[in-house]
């Protein structure tokens, strides 16, 4: 589990083919303290498990099902990486959980500065443009954002300079894809209510439904 709260970037040192996947080697650009062989690593928002950790080196393995959901079978040598370690219970929850799994990529519609800030439209598959909601999060690439405004499959996010200049955003140009996960409670919610009504009562036995939800302030 994660935040979407960047701890820098790495780099692409090694790309090999594995059994239909690929395994990468790659660079931390900051010290790995207390390093655990098997540990979770976010990379662009994939949760990655790393191995043969050596300084600030490890490889990960890449599944087919992975590299048919995201960015990582275009990265090239060299590549820049946005890197997170993963979440510790005592650590403060910045930016909004994220499970590194991702659900599509999207395409970059629109780059702009805007003041001091840099705007960015993006289109992602109709299906998941339900799941993004004016002021709600998504992850960007790993990166926790609020989004600004959505419609339908389009949605835009206003970035500020730290995060421009210390994730791999301030490299990004329109055309370019990245990768999308959806606000994981959203996907919750949409399943539960979706379920018969004998799994959604609550334990006073009322039906959790989106009467239910707006009566007590969910909606």
């Amino acid at each position: 589990m994660f935040t979407g709260i960047i701890e820098g970037t790495g780099k692409l040192i090694e790309k090999r083919a594995m059994g239909g996947g690929v395994t990468f080697r790659i660079e931390s650009g900051f010290d790995l303290s207390d390093p655990r062989e098997g540990e979770s690593i976010a990379i662009n928002g994939v949760c990655l498990t790393a191995r043969e950790i050596d300084g600030r080196r490890f490889l990960a393995d890449v599944s087919p099902e992975t590299l048919s959901r995201t960015t990582l079978g275009a990265l090239t040598m060299g590549s820049p990486l946005n890197m997170e370690r993963a979440l510790r219970l005592s650590d403060r929850l910045g930016g909004h959980i994220v499970s590194g799994h991702i659900d599509c990529t999207a395409q970059v519609l629109e780059k702009r500065p805007d003041g001091e800030f840099t705007l960015f439209s993006f289109r992602l598959p109709e299906k998941f443009g339900r799941y993004i909601i004016e002021k709600g999060s998504v992850a960007i690439d790993g990166i926790s954002l609020t989004v600004n405004s959505c419609n339908g499959g389009k949605f835009s996010v206003s970035i500020i300079p730290h995060t421009f200049e210390m994730t791999t955003l301030g490299r990004l140009e329109k055309g370019g894809r990245v990768n999308i996960e959806v606000d994981i409670i959203g996907k919750y919610v949409e399943k539960l209510l979706s379920t018969g009504a004998d799994d959604t009562r609550t334990s006073t036995g009322k039906t959790i439904n989106p009467g239910f939800l707006a009566e007590h302030g969910f909606l």
